[in-house]
């Protein structure tokens, strides 16, 4: 059999296009059984992916956790693509793992595919496969934890629900704008076998946005769930987007928010009063450091709405856009030092998601309203914090540039101070990063060290945020928010994964 390396660019290009064998060179594992025709058979009460990916799924579904690696990396010898895998991975979450009562906990298995995805893709050419083996084996313990729950799993549609063409997005709005679980999953099918991609994601993008329950994780599985579409392909949009209206319609058990004034509700109607006041010209604004400045404070003390006025008063007066945004990864980096943890860490992760969110919205006013929308979830993340125990007092300003003693290996020191003193770390990556040090080489590093490190699914969701982010923040504030980023990285001497040795040994046969 012929060798080819794995290359950096023949990864990207398998993970994009999906060709027969990503790790060539490989030796067959020959010892493990393939898949027959007899077991690719699945109950009709199930949903089902298709005839290519589906034995793969149930392979992984099927597999204990003691032997999944193994049988996915003899799947990859005998020419499973790197997308065959994603999407498998992904699809297994979406049919075993439902996204209630929280968009969140055991759910994760399915909100960390792209995160994984995207570790993957930056990481060293010898790893590529390291995050992707991880996230199968955190799948697994999902699974089980909702079979002991609940043993749910996703049926298929209910066909004689599903509309036609012409009623398909009508529906799916008045569903949503309802709040009706039943005709919102049965109106996603009929629009998503009718509409073209950007006017379903348009869509979804409004309804994901709307409200702060979850804490961020429903604009968190929009935005994550998109990406890996764009790998994976369209095809797999119906049981994907389906499982997304399931969660983004979850309201814990409150009075329906369609005929209630919730506190998660509240902002978005406040920002859609607001719109009117931000200049057609809006887009065509200049950076002010200043205006980033009046946001963050904002967060602080401000409710909601004040936080939004305060980047309708900047827009109105021609700041730049981007100066709003600088506030929002600023302040939720801010928080994170404050109170390191669940609630911190969900503020960046949600940045990161709202900000996809606005790059990619196709609608003026809806991208606006995404805008404000940010700008008021930092508030109610604040809220949240204050709840679970006293913040901090650091504040962005309090970090100040500190040198590393070992200028030959800054990176080590730095590493290594990330798992003792998160603050001294910080104010040594602003120091490394104010005197000329690599921004692209302090990420690597800390890309490798999750791989080795990596235990949950907030570490590779929190650091696929900040990582990417660090290149959506100006100049200007880029340093200081890499630096506020310690406060949720591995170091050097947190302990290792334990899943290393394991999944290079299955991948190697």
């Amino acid at each position: 059999m012929p060798t080819r390396h794995t290359t950096r660019r023949n990864f990207v290009y398998d993970s994009a296009i999906g060709s027969t064998a990503i790790l060539g060179g490989l030796h067959f594992m020959s010892a493990l059984p393939r898949v027959s025709a007899d077991e690719t058979g699945l109950k009709s009460n199930l949903v089902q992916f298709g005839a290519h990916v589906e034995p793969l799924v149930q392979l992984i579904e099927e597999s204990s956790r003691e032997t999944v690696l193994e049988r996915v990396a003899e799947q990859i010898h005998h020419g499973r693509s790197y997308r065959d895998v994603l999407a498998a991975l992904l699809l297994a979450g979406i049919r075993n793992v439902q996204p209630r009562p929280s968009v969140g906990f055991k759910f994760h298995c399915v909100l960390v595919v792209n995160s994984c995805h995207l570790a993957s893709l930056a990481g060293p050419d010898e790893d590529r496969w390291l995050p992707i083996f991880w996230a199968i084996n955190y799948f697994k313990s999902s699974q089980a934890d909702e079979a002991k729950r609940s043993g749910w799993r996703m049926q298929p549609v209910k066909e004689s629900m599903v509309p036609d063409a012409t009623h398909a997005r009508l529906l799916f709005i008045e569903a949503m704008d309802n709040w009706d679980v039943e005709k919102a999953d049965a109106a996603t099918a009929g629009l998503v076998r009718t509409a073209g991609a950007t006017e379903v994601f348009n869509l979804f993008t409004r309804y994901a946005a709307r409200d702060f329950r979850s804490i961020g994780h429903k604009a968190i599985y929009l935005a994550n769930a998109w990406r890996t579409l764009q790998v994976i392909g369209w095809q797999f949009a119906e049981p994907v987007l389906r499982s997304l209206t399931f969660a983004m319609l979850n309201h814990s058990g409150e009075a329906n928010p369609a005929t209630s004034d919730l506190d998660a509700d509240r902002p978005w109607r406040d920002n859609s009063e607001m719109l009117t006041r931000i200049p057609n010209s809006w887009l065509s604004g200049k950076v002010d450091n200043a205006v980033t400045t009046q946001v963050f404070e904002s967060f602080r003390e401000g409710a909601p709405r004040i936080a939004a006025e305060t980047a309708v008063e900047g827009l109105s007066h021609g700041v730049a856009a981007q100066s709003v945004w600088d506030g929002v990864f600023l302040g939720a980096g801010e928080l994170l030092m404050q109170q390191p943890g669940i609630i911190g860490l969900h503020g960046l992760t949600t940045a990161n998601a709202m900000h996809y969110l606005w790059r990619n919205a196709a609608d003026d006013d809806l991208r606006q309203q995404l805008l404000l929308q940010a700008c008021s979830f930092n508030p109610m993340f604040r809220k949240a914090a204050a709840g679970r125990g006293a913040l901090g007092k650091q504040t962005i300003a309090s970090i100040q540039p500190t040198d590393p003693a070992n200028s030959d290996d800054a990176l080590t020191e730095i590493l290594s101070e990330i798992s003792g003193n998160r603050m001294k770390a910080a104010e040594k990556v602003y120091g490394y990063l104010s005197s000329g040090g690599s921004g692209d080489d302090l990420i690597n590093a800390t890309r490798q060290i999750l791989f080795l490190k990596g235990r949950d699914a907030h570490d590779y969701k929190f650091s696929s945020a900040v990582l990417e982010d660090y290149r959506h923040v100006s100049p200007a504030w880029r340093d200081r928010f890499l630096a506020m980023s310690v406060f949720n990285l591995k170091g050097s001497g947190h302990p290792d994964n334990g899943l290393v040795n394991r999944s290079r040994s299955a991948l190697q046969g």
